[in-house]
């Protein structure tokens, strides 16, 4: 079905109803994204994957139910809710668990859409099954072992007198099944196939949370699978199961768990907008992350010395930045302050390392000085090469920190301003989520990149760290690591994410 304009060419109230595919963010289609873009309030199922909201940051987010952390709406009410705010005329996306059109109840939605006039749109997903193949190796059709497949569902709706489901002949299906939503009554649809004349050592394979670093599969018996799921606690949803010939190539086409980090746990501290630049290739080599930012990012309370130092520029022959966000912050600031790149023609610029270098290149500044190492005793080491020439340095930082650059630069002469362009601040208390998913299962690794952070994630963890691995970015973090009692299980050759990356990979592949 096709909307009968797109979300971004009406003014009254339009749904989307998108497809948020297995729960893989990076599996949301583009269309998907462009939908979240442009709308105005997000109705999200428990199915669909939170990460995914980062592209609707305008708008309103509204859970309509997660198992066990909201109540879970009946489809009544998601619906009155859709259309309350559909009435009111705005852009809805109703962001759906895999694909809409696969046992989503999207023609209850459909028809309460059409019945008030209010145009929409329906966005395709990639549904659980499809993604089985290439996520845990099994093709759900394959030349010469199945050449139909057939998705069934194992959740009937409940009151029926009696099933629609003719399992005598779905046990004849010539082909693979698939079962959705089939956990709490996986003893009676596994027995009605059987009796349905299904061999009871057909091969099966059982999926939870496909796509997900967390993803599991378990291979067995048509005869078994009701052992593995019963109670529904041993195996929670969402699950897959998988019945058919097809199961036994999992084996010979998985590389989903045999990536070097599969099945690891990492905790990641970094602040939130500056996470993903560790999650990601972490995630990449299997790591199941865990982002927790130990410490946050925000403006000075006071921004009178930035702004006398912007003032007085033309004073200043170099220019050091400590951090990226000293980039950031300082740059903006700038600009705010009815100034632009013009002001710094004049002036040298030094970095700390390639990262901050990267930031400032951004915005078409080039790095005149960056240290081969990315730490603040060696960006010293390299001022002080060229001292002679710096008569009067601005340096912009955090409140925070040590004071290397700026004391070392005085004691050979050179007018020194700090400036504090931003802070970073402790988080006070771990987010109840990510402490919930500790206390489940242990971590395999701790990612710490300062000293600040390390202390804080210390205050949050203490003796409870047990036998998790600790990985810092460099020996300044290590050095602070071992005065608050814990151990070092893997140093970044430099201060770099890619560096800390390997050095966890390192760690775990020697």
């Amino acid at each position: 079905m096709n909307s009968e304009r797109s979300l971004s060419e009406t003014s009254s109230g339009f749904v989307a109803l998108v497809g948020a595919g297995p729960g893989h963010p990076g599996l949301l289609t583009l269309r998907g994204q462009e939908c979240l873009q442009e709308c105005d309030v997000v109705l999200y199922d428990g199915l669909s994957n939170v990460e995914m909201l980062v592209h609707a940051p305008q708008a309103v987010h509204q859970s309509v139910g997660k198992h066990g952390q909201s109540r879970i709406w009946k489809q009544d009410e998601i619906i009155a809710e859709m259309l309350r705010h559909a009435q009111a005329g705005r852009h809805v996306v109703r962001l759906k668990g895999g694909d809409p059109a696969v046992f989503a109840r999207t023609s209850e939605e459909v028809n309460a859409l059409k019945a008030e006039g209010i145009p929409f749109e329906i966005v395709p997903g990639i549904t659980a099954a499809l993604a089985a193949g290439s996520y845990a190796g099994i093709p759900i059709t394959h030349r010469g072992i199945a050449s139909a497949v057939a998705l069934v569902t194992g959740h009937e709706e409940p009151g029926k007198a009696k099933s629609d489901l003719d399992w005598p002949a779905l046990a004849r299906f010539p082909g693979t099944l698939v079962i959705y939503m089939g956990v709490t009554t996986a003893k009676q649809w596994t027995e009605a196939l059987i009796a349905g004349g299904k061999d009871p050592k057909t091969p099966c394979a059982i999926l939870r949370r496909c796509s997900l670093p967390d993803q599991q599969k378990i291979q067995c018996r048509l005869d078994e699978v009701a052992g593995h799921l019963t109670p529904a606690s041993q195996f929670r949803p969402p699950v897959i199961t998988i019945v058919g010939e097809v199961t036994g190539l999992a084996e010979s086409m998985d590389w989903f768990s045999r990536r070097p980090l599969s099945g690891k746990r990492v905790l990641v501290t970094r602040p939130r907008d500056q996470a993903q630049a560790l999650a990601r290739p972490l995630e990449e080599l299997g790591a199941n992350v865990i982002v927790q930012p130990a410490i946050e990012i925000a403006p000075p309370d006071d921004w009178s010395d930035v702004d006398a130092a912007i003032e007085q520029i033309d004073s200043f022959d170099s220019l050091v930045f400590s951090s990226r966000n000293g980039v950031k912050f300082f740059l903006d600031r700038l600009w705010e302050q009815g100034r632009d790149l013009r002001c710094l023609g004049g002036l040298k610029i030094a970095v700390v390392g390639d990262a901050t270098a990267a930031v400032l290149a951004a915005s078409h500044l080039r790095a005149d000085w960056i240290p081969e190492t990315f730490d603040a005793d060696a960006l010293l080491e390299t001022l002080l090469q060229v001292q002679p020439s710096l008569r009067s340095t601005l340096i912009v930082r955090t409140q925070r920190g040590r004071d290397v650059v700026a004391d070392g630069l005085r004691s050979l002469g050179t007018n020194v301003c700090e400036v504090v362009a931003y802070q970073n601040r402790d988080v006070p208390e771990m987010d109840p989520i990510t402490r919930a998913k500790l206390n489940e299962q242990p971590l395999d690794w701790v990612t710490l990149t300062s000293p600040a952070t390390a202390r804080n994630v210390h205050r949050w963890l203490g003796e409870s760290i047990g036998d998790t691995k600790v990985a810092v970015i460099s020996p300044l973090t290590a050095e602070a690591v071992h005065e608050l009692g814990w151990r070092v299980d893997a140093i970044a050759s430099s201060a770099t994410m890619q560096s800390l990356t390997q050095a966890i990979l390192d760690a775990e592949t020697t």
